[in-house]
């Protein structure tokens, strides 16, 4: 059965806490591991999660502040000392290649993994996949931050109603399926068209552009909500938002589910992240995230 769900490893903002490590997040995707934001503790913080090294395929960093990218060092010293036996690729502002270079390079190992470069320069498509198309667009913070998209492949869902009415059953429904026609019978006649998933993550970012577009539709929003909204003016000369501001952004895209992350260490109560996100009128399902949440992504609406 494949799994999909994100797995938060961190949530502070630029200072951890006692109760939240530097950013640091693994989506699981049918198989194969993504992960985001690797900030300090970022190894440790898989350990406790039960992430392995062997689970990661890919690494995307939103950009060059340290919260979000000093973990980088000791995640891919420990890919190569385990001896990953797959590609990794990773994938990161191309105006920061001084700095993936240092942290790469920052101590001395056994280099034994292929550590694929894929330097980000402008919005657009990074990879196709089979089970998915990785997408990047451009986001409003003092350096340059791109955000993170996956999106599922359109498919079909077969209805077992429309099946019994044109007397389709056993081994005959996946010569249908593979071959798309059968004793005059299409494909169409007898499913409907199933949505592929979106998933998106967002993090350090005034409101722009690249936030609506990556959010468009998605059935998971993963989102920086650094500040409450009575400290608005802060967020915008820090290049952050507010969880009215995510959130507003959020109801307005059509996300489904919205993860509230990345929290100014300034804020006690969690809670008054959820109340100001409901205040701005997003109905969806809603979490603010906890370190070492395990968070499914919705089943996909019928």
């Amino acid at each position: 059965m494949s799994v999909r769900e994100l797995v938060v490893l961190g949530t502070a903002s630029q200072v951890p806490t006692r109760q939240r490590n530097h950013n640091g997040y693994v989506l699981l995707w049918d198989g194969e591991g993504i992960l985001f934001d690797p900030g300090e503790g970022t190894q440790r913080q898989m350990l406790r999660a039960s992430v392995a090294a062997h689970d990661l395929n890919r690494i995307c960093v939103t950009h060059f502040h340290g919260d979000h990218s000093l973990g980088l060092a000791g995640v891919v010293q420990r890919i190569n000392l385990d001896r990953v036996p797959h590609p990794v690729t990773a994938h990161y502002p191309a105006s920061g290649q001084r700095f993936f270079d240092r942290l790469r390079y920052a101590t001395a190992y056994r280099e034994t993994v292929d550590l694929v470069q894929a330097p980000v320069a402008a919005d657009g498509v990074l990879a196709t996949t089979p089970k998915y198309r990785l997408e990047a667009a451009r986001l409003s913070h003092p350096v340059e931050s791109f955000g993170y998209r996956l999106v599922e492949p359109d498919g079909r869902r077969i209805l077992p109603a429309l099946l019994a009415e044109h007397g389709v059953t056993g081994p005959d429904v996946g010569v249908l399926q593979r071959e798309g026609r059968l004793r005059g019978i299409t494909l169409d006649q007898v499913s409907e068209m199933r949505r592929g998933q979106r998933f998106a993550f967002v993090m350090d970012t005034r409101l722009c552009d690249g936030v609506h577009a990556l959010a468009e539709g998605c059935d998971m929003l993963v989102i920086e909500s650094t500040f409450l909204d009575e400290d608005h003016r802060l967020a915008s000369d820090h290049g952050h938002l507010t969880a009215g501001q995510a959130a507003a952004a959020a109801r307005d895209a059509g996300v489904r589910h919205l993860v509230l992350t990345h929290f100014s260490q300034r804020y006690a109560d969690p809670a008054v992240f959820e109340q100001q996100a409901r205040a701005a009128g997003f109905v969806g399902r809603l979490t603010v995230a906890r370190d070492l949440d395990r968070i499914p992504l919705p089943k996909r609406n019928a």
